[in-house]
C-alpha cells in the first residue's frame, strides 16, 4: 500500500526573500521548479533549473509549517556538509537560514524512487550501497554524530509503555508475548552499538535509483552504529509493500549482514516494532497528518516479520 504522504508547499509558496536567498546560492534565477512527492515534511521539495542551466534540489521549511522541521533541516545540513564525496549521497551546495526559514540546496540526483512493491534487483542495489557506506571509514567530521544506542534508548522501550497502557485494538499476540518482546528489544538496543555511519531512515522515498546504483537522500538522523542496521530497516520497507517478499534470504546471503546474527536482527526488529506501534497511537504532529498511519503500517510489517522469524526458529516462549 502506497503511503499517503504529507502535503507540501511549492517553490512559488516560498516568501520572495527566501527564493532570492536560494538563487544567490545557485548564482542564477530559478526558471523551473518541479515539486517532488514523498516524505512527511510540510516544506518544499523541488528539483530546480536555473537560467544558467544548473540543476539542483531545494528543500525549505519554516516553524509555521512545523515547529521541529527547521531544526531537522539544520541537522541535515551539518551532516550533508561532512559526508565524504565518495558516498552514494547528494552533495550540499549551500544553506539558507534567516532564523525562520531554512533551506538546503543540494546536488540534483538523476534518478527515481524504487518501484513499489519492491523489485529484487533494486533491493540488491540498495543493499550494495549500504555495504559501501558501512565500509567507508568514519571521518573525524562525523565523529560527533550521536550513538545509535543512545538515540534509540527511549524509542525501543515502547513495549513498557504499551504494557502500562495498551493501544486500542492491540494485537493480542503482543499482549501475550510482552515479556519476550521487551527482552528482545533490550538486547536489540545493546546490539545496535557500533562504529559505522548509519542513515537510520532508509525507506523508498529516501532512495533514488540511478544508472550507477542507489543513492540515499535525507540524512538528518545520521548516527554511528552497527553496520547492518540500515540494511534491516530497508528490508522492513520491502515488507511494508510486499509481505511475501523473502527478505530473510537476503539476511542470510548479502555481505552487508555479515556481522549480524539472528539474535541481533530479532532484537532490532522488536525494538523497531515497539517504537512504531507506540508512536502510531500518538496525536499527529502539526502539518504531518499522515505520519501516524504510516508508522502503524511499518509497525505491523515489523511485527509480522519478527513473528515469522520467531516461529520459524521454534515457538520457545511464544504464546
Amino acid at each position: 500500500m502506497q503511503p499517503e504522504w504529507s502535503p507540501r508547499i511549492s517553490w512559488t509558496d516560498l516568501p520572495g526573500h527566501v527564493r532570492e536567498g536560494i538563487e544567490q546560492i545557485l548564482g542564477a534565477p530559478v526558471m523551473e521548479a518541479t515539486g517532488q512527492q514523498g516524505g512527511f515534511s510540510p516544506g518544499t521539495a523541488d528539483r530546480v533549473l536555473t537560467a544558467s542551466g544548473q540543476r539542483a534540489f531545494v528543500k525549505a521549511v519554516s516553524p509555521q509549517l512545523n515547529e521541529h522541521s527547521p531544526g531537522i533541516h539544520r541537522k541535515e545540513a551539518a551532516v550533508a556538509a561532512a559526508l565524504p564525496a565518495t558516498l552514494p549521497a547528494p552533495a550540499l551546495i549551500g544553506t539558507y537560514d534567516d532564523g525562520d526559514w531554512v533551506a538546503l540546496v543540494l546536488s540534483d540526483v538523476k534518478g527515481r524512487h524504487p518501484h513499489l512493491p519492491w523489485r529484487a534487483v533494486e533491493v540488491h542495489l540498495v543493499l550494495d550501497a549500504l555495504l559501501k557506506i558501512c565500509r567507508t571509514p568514519l571521518l573525524p567530521e562525523l565523529g560527533q554524530l550521536p550513538r545509535l544506542e543512545s538515540e534509540l534508548a527511549d524509542l525501543f522501550r515502547g513495549w513498557t509503555r504499551i504494557r502500562r497502557s495498551p493501544p486500542e485494538a492491540c494485537d493480542p499476540w503482543i499482549l501475550r508475548n510482552l515479556d519476550t518482546l521487551e527482552r528482545l528489544a533490550e538486547q536489540g538496543l545493546r546490539d545496535v552499538a557500533g562504529s559505522s555511519l548509519a542513515h537510520t531512515d532508509v525507506r523508498a522515498d529516501n532512495i533514488l535509483i540511478t544508472t550507477d546504483g542507489a543513492v540515499l537522500v535525507d540524512w538528518p538522523w545520521a548516527a554511528v552504529g552497527a553496520p547492518w542496521v540500515d540494511a534491516v530497516t530497508v528490508l522492513v520497507n520491502v515488507r511494508v509493500f510486499d509481505p511475501a517478499f523473502d527478505v530473510d534470504a537476503l539476511v542470510n546471503s548479502h555481505d552487508v549482514f555479515r556481522t549480524a546474527n539472528s539474535k541481533n536482527v530479532n532484537g532490532f526488529l522488536s525494538g523497531l516494532a515497539a517504537y512504531f506501534i507506540d508512536a502510531a497511537r500518538q496525536p499527529p504532529p502539526p502539518g504531518l497528518p499522515t505520519l501516524r498511519a504510516f508508522q502503524q503500517q511499518q509497525g505491523d510489517a515489523v511485527l509480522h516479520w519478527l513473528r515469522d522469524r520467531l516461529t520459524a526458529s521454534g515457538p520457545g516462549s511464544l504464546h
